[in-house]
């Protein structure tokens, strides 16, 4: 398969993926897991109030105010529960990162959707990597805005798709990878082309909550009507980047990745695809179905 013939790329995406009373960090910060309900959102502050469990080693239960990113705000809603990142910095102040929706019945959504992915990808084995030809696999992840999307959403549509991390730093892979999906945006909806998603999944779910992805989007200037950021479980992201023939290794503090686009028809059969970064957005828009 050519896409294997394709270079890694190593970039930093450090992460620490273990849930444990508190969580590794610097020597200038601490931080713990903490899960609890929004109380109230205040997105000039950049604040939330969360009415919280005890956090281990810290703090009992309580109602506390939290800073927090642009993204969060614009993503976290009052009354929902949430799951977390509680850090203390080497000031003793406090903020919030890593935050998740933690909604009983979305959970389990994407649960059992990443559960028979897995499965799907197994059943699979060596043919688990679809071709031109075959058809889009059914997933559940989260978008931008803490919504659960399932692939059955763009049933009827066209879907342009691709595989990123918001950390990398290498301007000819993953920001590059965005700037073409963005003129292809363009392209189509210049053409006439209605009927289109766009979607770009995060293989960096360690790092790329709704909020990261929000915040991502909006500095991008990427018009999110029709165009999806999408992150979950990490067993799910990487049954995808098996099925879809893209490689990311996790090492420790290291990604090593491909890059690959696809362009999905209404039927859900993969109809055309794209290696690295350097494909041209006309080449996409011009085998799009009006």
């Amino acid at each position: 398969m050519a896409f294997l013939a394709v270079g890694f790329l190593l970039a930093c995406a450090g992460c620490n993926r273990a849930q444990k009373p508190e969580v590794a960090a610097g020597p200038q910060e601490k931080r713990y897991p903490l899960a609890g309900e929004v109380i109230s959102v205040d997105p000039k502050r950049r604040v939330i109030a969360v009415q919280h469990g005890a956090v281990e080693g810290l703090m009992p239960a309580m109602t506390m105010e939290f800073s927090v990113s642009a993204g969060d705000t614009a993503v976290v809603r009052e009354g929902e529960h949430i799951r977390a990142e509680l850090v203390q910095d080497a000031k003793g102040d406090f903020h919030l990162e890593k935050i998740w929706p933690d909604d009983r019945t979305a959970a389990a959504t994407v649960a059992a959707s990443a559960e028979a992915l897995r499965q799907d990808t197994l059943i699979r084995g060596r043919s688990a990597y679809r071709e031109v030809g075959e058809t889009l696999p059914d997933f559940a992840l989260y978008d931008q805005t803490g919504q659960v999307v399932q692939s059955r959403r763009f049933r009827g549509k066209q879907i342009m798709l691709n595989f990123i991390y918001t950390r990398c730093p290498v301007a000819t892979m993953c920001p590059a990878a965005t700037t073409s999906m963005i003129a292809a945006q363009k392209l189509a909806r210049e053409a006439g082309i209605r009927n289109i998603e766009f979607v770009s999944v995060s293989f960096d779910s360690a790092n790329d909550t709704p909020g990261v992805l929000k915040d991502y989007a909006d500095a991008r200037g990427i018009d999110t009507s029709n165009f999806s950021l999408l992150t979950g479980p990490e067993g799910a992201i990487r049954d995808l980047l098996t099925q879809f023939g893209v490689i990311a290794e996790f090492n420790g503090p290291l990604v090593k990745h491909t890059l690959a686009t696809l362009l999905i028809d209404e039927s859900g059969k993969i109809i055309h695809r794209a290696d690295a970064s350097g494909w041209d957005p006309r080449d996409f828009v011009a085998k799009m179905r009006k």
